[in-house]
């Protein structure tokens, strides 16, 4: 019951229009109920112009005296009634049918949509860790696949479990009404299809776990071979790739037809009992009819009305599939919703105004996993300094630097910005601060103002044009087709590397921040422009602070600070004339550097 109550809890929102859908669904039945009825009438008073009979059977007063009138009134009377208020039922019937079905719509897009957005919010808050753990495919498979399992629960299942559901109990009163006896005898066989259901609903819920599971792997692969496609054709591995997609979809194509089979056999089964059932009823009402006891049209009645029980019996089979399924799926996305948040801003946390004094790490440590990937960090940066980090691949430069915005936390230690450690600030505030360009150049599918805006929304033409001209990126957007307005492509793949880097060095300098974290900056730059952007950065730097990560050590030799890492730890520092004349690791990598070129 836990777990259910967890796949409703995203419908609890619109629980008032759930009500009124489902009185309407009431509503519908009831009419259903009253076509079915008209059968007694016709066969019995217009067909047959016999009295309508039905074994002792004992009904409200109010059906009594319409029986009564029925019974008293010319066949031919009985025909023109029936013509009148057949019709009308019908209209009135299918009008509610029809704001039941649109209201249950409505419910189950509203749903998605907010389910969506809960999961695409908690992804935001989420540190860097979580999604380095992850993969890109099995994320996006959370928020449409399986979200839309959830959909078919909310919308289709839970209208059909409402509706089947009242459809059930009026139909088995009406039987009980007719003839009490075959009406028992008739829900002695529930037994029978309610144990398979429940066995073949557990079935469904893991196949339905490992089929979501199978769709966020061909999610992945679809994901990485779209960023990898350059990869792919440079290496001839398209049969590669295309054989492995084949693999993972077969995979899939097969969990989904074990899924369809168990469904399929649950409601032929069910449909298989409820004839088995009706013949059995037959023989015996049949020899009632023939004595006389039950008129035909009430015979007719009571098979009309066992025989549509079949169709919702077998409708809840598919309706507990549907449920398993998304209650699957509602385990995958609350996977996502309970992950817990590592980087978290603290209630009393302020925001920070001013940038005056500098930056300061005290006995940091940040681990990945089980591994050490900083040790014992301690290193002070006052404001309007450049400090570069360099040292070999994997030594913890990025992550040195991705602690200031706190895309992390340390594992021990704290970072104090202005005498205050970074936690007691609030996140938006600190963010605001810093400026960041990264060694992978994230560029988003809109124009290339729309890339530099995201430093600064509110910025004029003027200063996008100025932030451009400083990262050397204006002579070659001017003569684009649609200049500032040229859509650039998924990541920016209609421009070049250099371009897409000097384009996210703009968007950093119109932000203009009071601290650059800068990671491999100008690795994408060819000789020329990397020498023009470095001078902009050199100006850029009057006043404010800049962390500067480097494997090219010529691009920081006039860095006020040079800090050096080695296997997490900081081995040497100094000015770049400090560390040549140490003879130590910083001046292997520089001399080595220095021979390739």
């Amino acid at each position: 019951m836990k777990n259910y109550n967890k796949l409703f809890i995203f419908a609890r929102p619109y629980t008032g229009q759930l009500i009124i859908s489902g009185i309407f669904m009431g509503i519908v039945t009831f009419f259903d109920i009253f076509r079915l009825s008209a059968i007694v009438p016709v066969i019995d008073r217009i067909f047959t112009n016999r009295q309508i009979t039905f074994n002792n059977g004992k009904f409200p007063a109010f059906v009594q005296n319409i029986l009564n009138y029925l019974n008293n009134l010319e066949p031919i009377k009985v025909l023109y009634l029936i013509l009148i208020i057949m019709p009308i039922a019908l209209i009135i019937r299918s009008v509610f049918e029809y704001l039941q079905s649109y209201i249950m719509s409505d419910v189950g897009q509203k749903v998605i949509r907010d389910v969506r957005n809960i999961v695409y919010e908690k992804l935001q808050v989420l540190s860097l860790e979580y999604f380095s753990q992850r993969r890109s495919g099995e994320l996006v498979s959370r928020i449409t696949n399986d979200v839309k399992l959830i959909e078919n629960a909310v919308s289709y299942a839970l209208t059909d479990l409402v509706y089947q559901g009242f459809t059930v109990i009026c139909f088995a009163i009406t039987i009980f009404f007719i003839n009490w006896k075959l009406a028992l005898l008739a829900f002695v066989v529930l037994p029978v299809v309610a144990v398979p259901m429940v066995t073949v609903g557990k079935m469904l819920r893991k196949l339905s776990k490992s089929s979501q599971e199978k769709m966020a792997d061909i999610n992945s692969l679809l994901v990485e071979t779209f960023i990898g496609v350059r990869i792919v054709r440079a290496f001839c591995a398209e049969a590669k790739e295309v054989a492995k997609f084949r693999g993972q979809n077969h995979d899939y194509y097969k969990l989904a037809m074990k899924s369809i089979k168990r469904m399929l056999i649950l409601g032929n089964a069910t449909e298989l009992v409820g004839v088995a059932m009706a013949i059995l009823i037959i023989y015996i009402s049949g020899r009632q009819v023939i004595s006389g006891e039950l008129s035909f049209g009430a015979f007719a009645l009571f098979m009309a009305a066992l025989l549509s029980l079949i169709k919702p019996f077998k409708k809840l089979s598919q309706v507990n599939s549907i449920l398993q399924q998304a209650m699957a799926a509602s385990t995958r996305i609350y996977e996502v919703l309970d992950a817990p948040v590592s980087v978290r801003q603290s209630p009393q946390a302020k925001e920070i105004n001013d940038f005056s004094s500098g930056i300061r790490y005290e006995g940091v440590y940040s681990t990945y996993g089980e591994h050490d990937i900083l040790k014992n960090i301690n290193l002070e940066v006052k404001k309007g300094f450049m400090l570069a980090i360099v040292g070999p691949s994997g030594s913890g430069k990025s992550t040195m630097v991705d602690l200031i915005p706190r895309f992390y936390d340390p594992k021990k230690g704290k970072i104090y910005i202005d005498g205050v450690d970074i936690k007691d600030l609030t996140l938006k505030s600190l963010r605001l601060k810093i400026g960041m360009v990264t060694q992978e150049t994230i560029l988003f599918n809109e124009t290339i103002k729309g890339n530099i805006l995201y430093g600064k929304p509110d910025a004029t033409d003027k200063e996008i044009e100025s932030a451009a001209i400083q990262a050397h990126a204006h002579e070659f957007i001017k003569n684009l087709p649609n200049g500032y307005n040229t859509v650039i492509g998924d990541r920016g793949m209609k421009l070049s590397g250099g371009e897409r880097q000097r384009i996210a060095i703009a968007r950093a300098l119109l932000k203009n921040p009071p601290i650059l974290l800068l990671d491999e900056a100008t690795s994408q730059l060819d000789t020329e422009s990397e020498r023009i952007v470095q001078e902009a950065l050199d100006r850029l730097i009057q006043g404010r602070t800049v962390f500067v990560i480097a494997h090219r050590l010529s691009t920081v030799r006039n860095a006020h600070r040079i800090v050096v890492l080695d296997r997490g730890m900081i081995a040497e520092e100094g000015t770049h004339q400090e560390l040549i004349q140490k003879d130590g690791l910083y001046k292997r990598l520089y001399s080595m550097q220095e021979l390739q070129k």
